[in-house]
Formats: C-alpha cells, structure tokens, sequence
C-alpha cells in the first residue's frame, strides 16, 4: 500500500462521544524494511483509563504523561487513544510477514508502526486473548511493586479484569492466602474459574499487603483499615482529576502504614537495570497461555460499533470486565 492509503479508526470527539474517522496509515511510520503494516484482528476496551479519557476527566498537567505510545490527536479531544491491539502482519521484515502480534495501538483497521514495536503471540495464546496483554503488563508490574512474599496474607480490592489478574498471579506464590474482594457478586463466577473466591467484606484484618484496585475512594480507605501493622498498601487506581480522602490520622501513624503507587509507565527501579519494557510486554503475553483467563472477557462487539460500544462500556456501573472489540479481518 502507499503512504496515501487510510484506515478507519475509533475517535474521540468531545466528551462521551466518538466517531469511526478515515486515519492516515503512514503517520507513524513509511512503508520500508524497518517498518510493519498490520491488519488489526481484536482490539480490547481498558474500561478504567478508556472511560476517563472518553469522559473527558484527565488532569490538564497530566496531558503528556497520559498518551498512549500510539496516540493519535491530543487530550481532550479529538484523540485516538487505547494501547490493546492484536492483528496480523501484512508486510515488513520477512521474518514478521504473516504473524500474528500485539502493540499497544489504539482502535483502528490496519497500522503502520515501526518493526520492533510490536511482539510475536507465543504458541498456545489465541488472538482473542492476547487482547489482555495490556492488562497482564499491569497486572505483574503492580507485583514487581508490591513485593509479596512466601506465605504473605494479600487483600486485592477491585476484582475488574486487573485487580483479578493481580489476585491469580500472586496466588500462584507458594504459601501466599489471597482474598479477593468486591461487592458485585457478578464477579463471583469469574474469579472462581480463576481458582478464587469472591469476598464482599472480609472478617478479619492484619493483611501483610492490601493492593487497591477498585477506582473507587472507598477502596482505598478499606485497604488502610485492612492493612497489618508496618503493612504496605499499593495503590493501582488511577483517579483523573477527582479528587480523594483519605483518614490518614486514627491508627495510620501508629501502624506504620505505607502507601505506594504503581503505574506501568515505570518499571520497579530495582529491576529497571535488567528488565525493558520490551522483555515485560513478552513475559505478560507469555502468562496469558492460561484458558481460564477466557473468563476476563465479558463481552464482544463489532468495530463498526464502536461508537456506542464505547458509551455502554464507559457509563459509570456498566459492570463490563474486557470487551473485545472484532475486527472485519477476523471474520473474513
């Protein structure tokens, strides 16, 4: 194809609206041996950070940070964001040629995107699934951050698709007592195909580590009031510009609490001299050889949708975990 061709892509034009726009190819990179042009197969909806971008809720001073490697457009709008992307190369390095790969590319048709960013599907992961990649990449660096240890107690609240992929990995962690936590029961089902049991209120506190992965205030204070003595809380939601109280007097001195945040952007310092952004990206996709995490997505629909799709996904209590979006190349 020349660098006059365009895809269709998933805009955001003002706040909770969107349009499917004709989009350049070549904006990020020209047709040559360095580059790969992929028609895209799934697509997935990050519902936490889609919902506050398609709702017009990222901090002006927060612009920059924000974008996605792919974006196209500007905050707040109009912008083509998202970072979950599987398709399949349809030209570039001979070695890529007919691949099936992930990037983190917003909603579009087909993209051009230079060789080294995007990463092969290990055997023994579907397409269809890889479209929780993104979300895996989260999943493990929040564990990189919080640092369980053997025969930890680990409190997870908010089992959305992170929260529950953070709540299997750690318990895979010899000895480590995981309880996952949620107050809509419609989780139930899906953390039980995990191996895990849903709790709405634990009945006991002095948690070694408490991960708050809700979005919501009251997460964050029932994590300090779950958390053990000198326990840490790591703090994975992400709130826009909202602002958050927190009852930092009571007992939050005298236990020793610590709160750290943890965000994909940046890998844990301790392991930054050895692990790429690259070599994690591998590792998540790598983790996704697991048929039970089929149970993370709740929902699919056509690209063509996409409009409406999005305002259903992103209303506050839609209850959607991953919704995959299928692209016209998939049903071919």
């Amino acid at each position: 194809m020349t660098d006059t061709a365009a895809a269709e892509a998933f805009w955001i034009i003002g706040p909770a609206r969107g349009e499917i726009r004709e989009t350049p190819l070549f904006q990020f990179g020209s047709a040559g041996p360095e580059t790969v042009e992929v028609e895209t197969l799934y697509s997935a909806i990050s519902r936490g950070t889609e919902s506050l971008v398609f709702h017009d809720r990222i901090p002006k001073s927060e612009f920059q940070r924000m974008r996605a490697p792919f974006q196209a457009g500007g905050f707040p709008y109009p912008v083509c964001y998202g970072y979950a992307n599987v398709g399949r190369v349809l030209s570039g390095p001979a070695h890529l040629v007919g691949k099936t790969v992930f990037s983190l590319f917003p909603h579009q048709t087909r993209y051009r995107v230079p060789a080294d960013a995007v990463t092969v599907l290990p055997e023994g992961v579907p397409p269809e699934r890889a479209v929780l990649a993104a979300n895996m990449e989260t999943a493990v660096n929040s564990l990189w951050d919080a640092e369980p240890g053997i025969g930890d107690r680990i409190a997870i609240i908010g089992c959305g698709v992170v929260g529950s992929l953070v709540a299997w990995l750690a318990s895979r962690i010899p000895g480590v007592r995981v309880t996952a936590i949620d107050t809509d029961p419609a989780r139930e089902p899906v953390l039980a195909a995990l191996g895990l049991d849903l709790v709405s209120q634990p009945e006991e506190a002095g948690y070694d580590l408490v991960i708050h992965a809700s979005g919501q205030p009251g997460g964050l204070k029932a994590a300090l009031e779950l958390a053990g003595q000198e326990a840490r809380i790591v703090e994975m939601s992400w709130f826009g510009n909202r602002e958050v109280s927190l009852p930092l007097g009571e007992a939050f001195h005298a236990r020793r609490l610590t709160i750290r945040s943890s965000q994909v952007g940046g890998i844990n310092p301790i392991r930054n001299p050895r692990w790429g952004y690259s070599r994690r990206l591998a590792l998540a996709l790598s983790l996704l050889d697991e048929p039970a995490l089929d149970s993370l997505i709740s929902g699919e629909s056509a690209f063509e949708d996409l409009p409406e799709t999005m305002a259903r996904v992103c209303q506050p209590g839609s209850g959607e975990l991953c919704h995959r979006v299928v692209y016209p190349a998939a049903r071919r």
